[in-house]
């Protein structure tokens, strides 16, 4: 059993915390938010995510995971303390380091003996030696330290399996020994383990998510290009990715990308390139088709029903993807605040996401269930692809509504079924959408 200290208590810490605790460690997850603290200790959790409360729950009865918002009482004994804190985006697209600074300072003068102290959240390249540059300068007295760089690849929806069967383990380090005691923490994963120097580690991360991001935006330039000349992206997809040079995943064309990694780590990225005199074209391209996407729906919208200023339109679906309530760029608040600007009245149905929506969307009226968002509504347009969104009874939601029209932005229908069913329907680049209009 090691002990470890993860602080913050985010996605990414509770996530790593809880499941380094399940593999038997004995770990204290740390946050100086105490309401957050004190919602943990009462077993509310701070985010959705699957499995997540269960697993915690029974860490908890084990004895093997606790929450402090003390540094000095969660790094007492601690082998390990990963850095799990909030990146935000600046206004200049660059990360904000300011709380990694806290940490790294209350780490520097809590700490009682040697620790290894590793960097879990996406950091822009060089964050490893400024850690150990801070933690140096504001140690009350030497004490030995190292700084690993281990960034996380964990889904949003699917975290606890992406942990626990992961397909890679980065590490980043200039102490040998440092990165193999880290790599020791993670052999039980069974999972290919990486070792390199600390900013190239970093590097990995910031490339592996622009890469997918470029893979969404990829997969949405041929969806325009497939919607103008006739063809079906869905079917394109689906052979390009047979190819195992170019695989299956993120090949969904739909409205683009969101959350709290892709968009803010290529802005981050791309920055960095900046600031060294280079120009990153395919970034600022990824970044351009990704904004795009979500104007091309309001365009679908208006072009199906004409003025929208008085209009009612359903938005099925808020948070950013399935499986979550995070709406950090979520897709969905870029449409409603167009469909509001040009006049719309916006309702909006989520499975999860609709008390975290209220704070960001205050003008948008939430509905119970799906049905009961159709009522009047002049069209649907599908934001999130929940699965229970696949299987609705069409033919209550056509009669509910004022105008049967949905604009699919995740291409969870069948065209031909739609329009079978009495449906005005557009995906996205689905060639002439079941028509020859």
């Amino acid at each position: 059993m090691r002990s470890i200290c993860v602080a913050g208590t985010g996605y990414v810490g509770l996530v790593t915390g809880t499941c380094f605790a399940d593999l038997g460690n004995k770990v204290v997850c740390l946050d100086i938010n105490s309401d957050r603290i004190a919602n943990l200790k009462n077993g509310v959790m701070p985010i959705f995510e699957p499995g997540l409360e269960e697993t915690v729950r029974r860490n908890v009865s084990a004895g093997r995971l606790s929450f402090a918002t003390d540094y000095a009482e969660a790094l007492r004994g601690a082998e390990f303390c990963f850095i799990a804190v909030g990146t935000p985006e600046r206004v200049d697209g660059a990360a904000d380091l300011q709380y990694v600074r806290a940490a790294a300072e209350s780490i520097a003068e809590n700490m009682s003996g040697p620790l290894i102290v590793i960097n879990k959240s996406t950091v822009p390249v060089g964050t490893g030696d400024f850690v150990a540059d801070t933690i140096r300068a504001k140690q009350p007295k030497p004490i030995p330290f190292s700084v690993v760089s281990c960034p996380e690849f964990l889904r949003e929806g699917s975290a606890i399996a992406d942990f626990m069967s992961p397909h890679r383990t980065v590490l980043g380090s200039m102490d040998k020994e440092a990165a193999s005691k880290v790599a020791e923490l993670h052999l039980a994963l069974r999972a290919p383990i990486v070792v390199t120097d600390l900013r190239t580690a970093e590097m990995i991360k910031y490339a592996s998510n622009a890469f997918l991001a470029t893979k969404v935006s990829f997969i949405n330039e041929i969806a325009n290009i497939c919607e103008a000349l006739g063809a079906d992206v869905k079917e394109v997809a689906a052979g390009m990715g047979y190819d195992q040079r170019i695989g299956k995943q993120f090949l969904d064309a739909g409205i683009g990308y969101g959350g709290s990694c892709f968009p803010k780590d290529v802005k981050a990225l791309a920055h960095m390139a900046g600031e060294q005199g280079h120009h990153p074209q395919l970034l600022q391209a990824v970044m351009e088709i990704n904004a795009d996407q979500r104007r091309q729906i309001v365009v679908k919208t208006r072009s199906l029903l004409g003025d929208l200023s008085s209009a009612t339109i359903g938005l099925l679906g808020l948070a950013f993807k399935p499986n979550t309530d995070d709406m950090r760029d979520a897709p969905s608040i870029d449409i409603a605040l167009a469909l509001q600007t040009q006049g719309a009245k916006v309702k909006g149905y989520d499975p999860v996401a609709m008390s975290v929506a209220g704070r960001v969307m205050p003008d948008v009226q939430f509905a119970e269930d799906p049905y009961e968002l159709a009522d009047n509504c002049d069209a649907l347009i599908v934001v999130t692809e929940w699965n229970e969104f696949k299987q609705l009874d069409m033919n209550r939601i056509k009669n509910a509504m004022k105008r049967p029209v949905i604009v699919d932005g995740r291409n969870i229908y069948e065209p031909s079924v739609m329009q079978a069913l009495g449906f005005t329907y557009r995906g996205i680049g689905r060639g002439y959408n079941g028509t020859r209009e």
